[in-house]
């Protein structure tokens, strides 16, 4: 099976793509480095030992985009590639709407064109919104709080529209929840541009010395400690995800979401310390107000990806952390 990963020298995308090669796919990746950077695709046949076609492509740009599917026989999609950071989305609302829905749409135009119906999508728990109790089941209705995350919800009902219109689509929208860790190899991790988005990158840049200290937002939260809970995964068993939805995909019709968390939530302070005990090194930490929009608790009840895709996670908070240090250490130099 030939898959396409658009965005696939990013985070998540990079080790997708090693998950993919090692379960023996043919995988075709499409990026434009905006978020990411060409040593990855190094790192990964390092890793791996094996080799893939890639395209550097915004995929905003049909008629490149179009090349690929010309020169290769595609079986199925793994869309990654977005913009990201909320933060940036409440500043840039048109730049993230264009890209974010641009970008799918053409891609999706293309797939039809040229009969490709086998669809995994990079969705997230902030679909979830404001006003949903964790844990939270995919049963659940769907908001935003900022433009990140109305793409996310409307990339999700763009695409049960087009089931509804062609009942040949498979269609899977992954829901992740905290995505951290990295590789045990220390050659593939998170390496956020600028001022990290994410907890753990803060965390670890504050471990190496890069930044003096971490600014936690707000402990008046209804929580163990006041500070935000977050179900936090390991980004390989969320990597292995993609893996199982492929699996059940290929074989039905259809749209599906499932939650990628473990089920667990854990407050900043506790991943923090949790941190300073596995890695021995002291996180400084600062209070500071809270963000607009952040919410108090956010975990996955993941039974119906555990039922129905098979899946479920491996790995436990200190592996997550370990592996966390060990790429900031050992890759993100």
């Amino acid at each position: 099976m030939t898959v396409l990963v658009t965005g696939g020298a990013g985070f998540i995308g990079s080790h997708t793509v090693v998950e993919l090669l090692e379960n023996n796919y043919e995988v075709i990746v499409v990026d434009n480095f905006y978020n990411s950077s060409k040593e990855v695709l190094e790192s990964i046949k390092s890793i791996t030992s094996k080799e893939f076609k890639f395209y550097e492509i915004d995929i905003l740009n049909r008629k490149k985009l179009e090349k690929v599917f010309v020169e290769n026989k595609i079986d199925g999609v793994i869309h990654f590639a977005a913009y990201k950071a909320v933060g940036e989305s409440v500043e840039k609302p048109i730049e993230y709407y264009h890209n974010n829905l641009t970008g799918t749409l053409v891609l999706l135009d293309l797939m039809k064109e040229y009969n490709v119906k086998n669809f995994v999508f990079s969705s997230s728990a902030t679909v979830y919104g404001m006003d949903n109790i964790s844990p939270l089941t995919e049963d659940m209705p769907t908001s935003a709080t900022n433009p990140y995350g109305q793409t996310k919800v409307m990339i999700e009902q763009i695409l049960k529209d087009i089931y509804v219109g062609d009942k040949e689509w498979s269609i899977a929208l992954l829901r992740y929840f905290n995505p951290i860790g990295a590789h045990k190899s220390g050659l593939i991790g998170e390496k956020p541009n600028g001022i990290p988005n994410n907890l753990m990158p803060y965390i670890t840049q504050v471990a190496s010395g890069i930044r003096e200290k971490l600014f936690v937002f707000g402990n008046d939260y209804d929580t163990v400690d006041g500070t935000g809970v977050r179900d936090y995964i390991h980004v390989v068993d969320l990597a292995k995800g993609h893996i199982k939805a492929l699996e059940r995909h290929k074989d039905i019709r259809g749209v599906e979401a499932y939650n990628l968390g473990t089920g667990v939530g854990y407050s900043v302070l506790q991943l923090a310390e949790a941190f300073e005990s596995v890695n021995n090194i002291k996180i400084p930490y600062e209070i500071v107000e809270r963000r607009a929009g952040d919410i108090g608790t956010c975990y996955a009840n993941p039974n119906k990806a555990k039922e129905l895709l098979g899946w479920g996670v491996e790995k436990k908070v200190e592996d997550m952390l370990r592996d966390s240090w060990n790429w900031e250490k050992k890759g993100n130099k």
